[in-house]
């Protein structure tokens, strides 16, 4: 079954947050959280953010289901190795159909896995001019099917119905990001461009993404574990390597700024390490951005709820 990748979800849904260590849970209404809860996932239902044992996975989220009393419908994110995501800079295309045909065309070259293989999904980030008319850059979004199916298998084996997927990156950006104004106009001919900033997320698996406003442009997880002993300074590479791969691609804004999230955020001196060994302010997010925090369990873990949020955001949108 073919499924979607999107950036604006359905509505209806609650975002849940399969951290790899942990899930957790989260409904929004009129720009505050209604419900929120999260518990341990035992070692080894995830591994490396794929479905590491399935019968393990859909047990604890069945158990957690029920625990907390949660909707059937539920928008799910994944954050893994399996998954591409690239910004390709076309000739302006309206038609469909059309720029369906070419952006796949183009993907082939772009994306490192056989789109026979995959979920492809993509939407339209902006349009630019050159001498030769106008551009459109068009974020794209490849992501195994093998990989999508067997999450969305685990989640409905507890008898849960995926209402969609959507991508953890999209999910933290949409929970953080300041909003972006679709009426404001064109920046004007030799101003400067606004700063792109970079939102890492360190968890079970620790996601970074790179945005301008709250348009996600760049995506990947990391490999370094925030928690292992001497983590700052691997962190802080992969974060420069990150930015530079970034700005390799067709329309990259600079980048003002690294704002940290997740559990590892919580880690003051950890942060402040970070920071220390890049040359871009490095800052703790707030763990649900502009959202009043309303049920937010006192546990200690507010970082817990980012994803989650974002998701359940993009379900009510």
């Amino acid at each position: 079954m073919a499924r979607s990748l999107r950036k604006n979800p359905s509505s209806g849904a609650c975002g849940l947050d399969i951290d790899g260590r942990f899930v957790a849970a989260a409904q929004v209404a009129g720009g505050r959280l209604t419900t929120a809860a999260s518990a341990e996932l035992p070692p080894g239902a995830l591994a490396d953010g794929e479905v590491g044992d399935r019968a393990a996975l859909s047990g604890a989220l069945r158990e957690f289901a029920a625990a907390h009393k949660l909707p059937r419908r539920v928008r799910i994110g994944v954050a893994n190795q399996q998954i591409v995501v690239r910004m390709l800079d076309l000739p302006r295309i309206e038609d469909e159909a059309e720029r369906s045909a070419a952006l796949r065309y183009s993907a082939e070259d772009a994306i490192a896995m056989p789109l026979d293989e995959a979920i492809v999904d993509h939407q339209v980030a902006g349009y630019s001019r050159d001498g030769d008319g106008e551009r459109m850059q068009v974020l794209v979004v490849a992501a195994r099917r093998a990989m999508i199916e067997e999450y969305v298998a685990a989640v409905r084996d507890a008898g849960l119905k995926p209402d969609g997927v959507d991508l953890d990156a999209f999910a933290l950006v949409r929970a953080l990001a300041p909003p972006g104004d679709p009426a404001a106009a064109p920046e004007p001919e030799g101003a400067l461009p606004r700063d792109a900033r970079v939102y890492c997320h360190l968890g079970g698996v620790s996601n970074l993404a790179i945005a301008l406003d709250d348009t996600c442009l760049f995506t990947r997880t990391l490999a370094t574990p925030f928690d292992a002993e001497g983590a700052a300074p691997a962190v802080a590479d992969e974060i420069r390597m990150s930015i530079d791969y970034y700005m390799g691609q067709p329309g990259a804004r600079p980048v003002g700024d690294v704002v940290l999230t997740g559990e590892g955020a919580g880690d003051g001196a950890f942060v402040a390490d970070v920071g220390a060994q890049l040359t871009l302010p490095v800052t703790a997010g707030a763990p649900l951005g502009a959202l009043d925090g309303g049920p937010a369990p006192d546990d200690g873990r507010p970082y817990r709820y980012t994803v989650a949020a974002g998701l359940a955001l993009g379900a009510a949108a």
